[in-house]
């Protein structure tokens, strides 16, 4: 009899395996050989599949769960979808909480298993009860029997990659393999693989994703958590730090707006045939910007792509909404953060010591004629102090002048490099209130929403 091949006893054992494809046309001009690991095939659509079958196993293992329990999760959609495979087959429940900038699709997918969907608002902080991370938790406990998968703070996340997705990825290279690239959400596929990859080669470069307005880019390049502020695109980018994200394993981190992540993923349908969802855009653009910086002949480069496309045909492919939000049209702007730091003479970097008086900075700010300064410890960022935050402490708390500058200072900043956008520059002073320039770590120059003004309006574009 003959032997059957790729048949399974249930949907779950067809996780995995997934495959990876040269991009040849997108990458055609580097010297790296760049390859995109399609995680979209997974059954349920997504990278998810992976830690939703691992989560629910151990869980099982460990008693956490039984038949006829209910399954809660946070989710963007994704981890939702795999976990309420794993309920069906279980025979448990699953309600899942999910941000309302998710697509409907993705809604319309859980509630098909038979999920029970509660969708939040997005503009909120982590800790206010109306985020999908505090109602979540509220639906854990008001549910009887009930698990909570919690992606977010679960070890078994990284355990997932570390112990399946690594190993697959060294396999399918067969050992040949210089960098890994991937989104950065929850941080377990880059701190599961990655430390896989630095356990077999120490050299293999572990290089990470964010999208504008999130925190991981900041924190990676200060060692300070920034303040977030809101995004479009799903399923990467954080407010908060997870447990599961081990920024000890990244040696790089680039960042990408939502434009670039939206374009790059219509690039990647009709340039490559492959239908994948925003984050896979938002990976792949970022890996072409950190490969600018760093090409080289036989460099072996794979990128791991999320979910697939048919999630957001009302979004991403839809041509009336892209033009909608802007992400079609020419942005203004579109020189660098270089193109307006060599537009004329600067200084040097104006910064002060965490330790100085609040009198002496608010001198000091004076004569130099600035609104807002750095404030060091050593060589590292800690914050900055604003003209606003000083005249606001000394009328509080009379007789401050002499305390240190250090008991003032506000995450109101964001971090470049020079080869960031203008566009991307003036869209984040709608935020925050300074950008500091920094190169290998070190902070380098400082740029305020007045020198983008006089920039542009000199008719640099």
């Amino acid at each position: 009899m003959a032997e059957q091949i790729n048949v399974f006893d249930n949907v779950l054992e067809c996780i995995g395996n997934t495959p990876a494809v040269r991009l040849g046309r997108l990458a055609g001009e580097l010297q790296s050989e760049v390859y995109a690991k399609l995680e979209f095939m997974n059954p349920g659509g997504s990278v998810k599949d992976r830690i939703a079958r691992h989560i629910v196993r151990r869980a099982e293992e460990r008693g956490e769960i039984v038949p006829g329990g209910t399954i809660v999760e946070a989710t963007s959609g994704n981890t939702g979808l795999g976990l309420a495979m794993a309920a069906v087959l279980g025979g448990y429940d699953s309600t899942f909480v999910m941000p309302d900038k998710q697509s409907m699709e993705k809604v319309q997918a859980l509630r098909a298993f038979g999920s029970r969907v509660v969708v939040t608002p997005t503009a909120v902080e982590p800790e206010d009860p109306r985020s999908y991370y505090s109602v979540s938790r509220k639906e854990v406990e008001d549910t009887p029997n009930s698990f909570y998968a919690n992606q977010y703070h679960n070890p078994d996340n990284p355990e997932t990659h570390y112990l399946e997705t690594g190993p697959e990825i060294w396999r399918q290279l067969a050992g040949e393999i210089d960098v890994f690239v991937a989104g950065m959400g929850t941080g377990g596929t880059l701190s599961g693989v990655g430390k896989y990859l630095k356990e077999q080669n120490p050299e293999i470069k572990i290089v990470g994703v964010d999208p504008v307005g999130s925190i991981y880019y900041d924190l990676f390049k200060t060692g300070k958590m920034t303040e977030a502020y809101s995004y479009s695109v799903e399923g990467i980018g954080e407010d908060f730090l997870p447990s599961t994200m081990d920024l000890s394993v990244l040696d790089d981190v680039v960042r990408v707006t939502d434009r670039e992540c939206y374009l790059m993923t219509r690039d990647l349908v009709r340039r490559e045939g492959i239908f994948c969802g925003g984050s896979g855009g938002a990976a792949v653009a970022g890996a072409m910007k950190w490969l600018k910086q760093h090409d080289r002949p036989g460099q072996k480069v794979l990128i791991l792509l999320p979910d697939t496309g048919r999630q957001y045909l009302g979004k991403i492919f839809n041509d009336d909404w892209m033009r909608e939000n802007g992400y079609l049209d020419d942005v203004a702007g579109s020189g660098t953060v270089a193109d307006l730091l060599n537009g004329g003479e600067r200084s040097s970097v104006f910064t002060v010591e965490q330790d100085r008086a609040i009198r002496e900075v608010a001198a000091l700010m004076r004569d130099q004629g600035v609104s807002q300064v750095p404030v060091m410890d050593g060589d590292a960022v800690i914050g900055i102090v604003t003209e606003a935050a000083v005249l606001a402490h000394l009328l509080d708390h009379p007789g401050a002048a002499q305390e240190p500058v250090s008991k003032i200072v506000v995450n109101s900043y964001s971090v470049v490099d020079r080869a960031t956008r203008i566009g991307v520059l003036a869209d984040m002073f709608t935020r925050v209130k300074i950008a500091l320039v920094m190169e290998n770590g070190s902070l380098v120059d400082v740029v305020t929403k007045i020198d983008v003004i006089d920039y542009v309006s000199k008719g640099n574009r």
